[in-house]
Formats: structure tokens, sequence, C-alpha cells
């Protein structure tokens, strides 16, 4: 009853915390979970920028920092396109580290794999995984990245439900993205983490990230996972 509460409380408080959202009683359905209640992005490019540009700026460094990523963590890169995260976060965790950098194109997965192994990373792996489920083993991860991705999962309840069991008991969801329309590429902070408030996370950490081109916002699970037919879908109100 405790985590039930405290995820009620956390669905509250995104609703209400200065943010124009509400969550639904009866939202529509993809199988067992709630369909997400917004437009969801389409994929255009495995790039958000060019990596030139980003490291002038010390994107990954700031947002490394900003997430306490170290020596000898396991980190997994969701949405990882052509690595420009999957590169840096190998150099910080090191040798006794490890990397996981999925995506769920083919084609984009297979041009990572080879810049790996052109780069010798050998802390890396590469992974296709489903749009609704990036595959990860259980219990392996102390941080799981997702870089101007968040708005391009079709099934967002589904996604996180399936991701939670692959963090450590200390891991952590880093989510970088812009403060705009899902439809425009973005997701508006107070719909985040509504949405991850509904599958049982907490709002550990929300700065701004202008050199990111937006916002970091980190996650922990907390409580049991939920049934998903429990879980109901946030929505923006117009």
């Amino acid at each position: 009853m405790r985590a039930a509460s405290l995820v009620a409380g956390l669905l509250l408080l995104a609703a209400c915390d200065g943010g124009p959202v509400e969550v639904r009683d009866k939202p529509d359905n993809v199988g067992p979970f709630p369909a997400a209640d917004r437009p969801v992005a389409k994929i255009v490019s495995p790039r958000w920028s060019t990596e030139e540009a980003r490291d002038r700026l010390n994107e990954a460094g700031e947002v490394m920092n900003k997430a306490g990523i170290a020596k000898g963590m396991t980190v997994a890169d969701i949405g990882a396109g052509e690595g420009y995260y999957t590169i840096r976060l190998a150099s910080r965790v090191g040798k006794d580290g490890r990397v996981v950098a999925e995506d769920i194109v083919p084609e984009v997965r297979d041009a990572l794999a080879q810049r790996v192994v052109r780069d010798r990373l050998d802390n890396v792996s590469v992974k296709l995984g489903d749009p609704a489920n990036p595959k990860l083993p259980d219990n392996s991860f102390d941080r799981i990245v997702m870089v101007h991705m968040y708005h391009e999962i079709e099934q967002p309840y589904e996604f996180l439900w399936r991701i939670r069991p692959s963090l450590k008991p200390a891991g952590e969801i880093v989510v970088v993205d812009a403060n705009r329309r899902t439809q425009d590429h973005g997701t508006p902070p107070k719909l985040l983490q509504c949405e991850f408030a509904a599958v049982g996370y907490e709002l550990v950490a929300f700065d701004d990230m202008p050199s990111a081109g937006g916002y970091m916002a980190r996650f922990r699970a907390v409580g049991a996972r939920p049934e998903p037919k429990t879980i109901k879908a946030c929505r923006l109100i117009s």
C-alpha cells in the first residue's frame, strides 16, 4: 500500500505542479498496457546534431557528470543512433565498465557495430531491440541513458515497464529531451514525469541542460512494478 500511495502522490504532483497534465481513468489500450495519449514523433534521423557541434558545448561531458556516470559502471545507451554517446560513455566507464548500445533500426545498429569494431571499443556491445522492449538483461545497469529519443517511443508505458527489471537496485534512467510538444520532437517535463510515475518511478533530479538542447531528468524505480492493467495514461490538457 505504501508503494501504491507513493505512486499516486507522484501522479498527483506530475499532474498538478504547474503543468497542464491529467491522468485518464479509461485510456485506450495496446494489449494490457495503456496507449500513449499523445502524438508520437517519427524517427527521422540517427543523429540529433553533429558530433563536433555537440563536443564544442561539452554536451556528453555535462550529461555524464550530472548523471554521476563513473569508471566501472555498466550503462545502456538506448536509441544509440550513430553512437555519439556510446563512444564517450565507453571512455568514461573505462576497461572495467561496460556499455550496451541499443537501437531498433537494423541498418543503424549495423553501422554502429562497425564503428565499435573500427574504434576497438572492447567494452561496448551493440544490440537490436524492439520498439516496446529494448531486451536488456535483468539487474545489470547503473544507468540507462535515453537522449532525444523518448518522444519517439510508440508505447512508452510498456517500454518503461519492461525496462525496470534491468536496473540495479540503485540504478537510474537518464532522459535528455527538449521542452516542446512530442510531435515537435520533445517531451514537456510534466508529461515525462507523469508517464514515468504511472509505471512506478520517482524523479531523482531535474536540470536544465542548454548544452544538450533541453533538459535532463533522472528517475529511479520505487516499490513493486505495477500490473499493466493498473497503469493509467497521462494526457496534456490543451
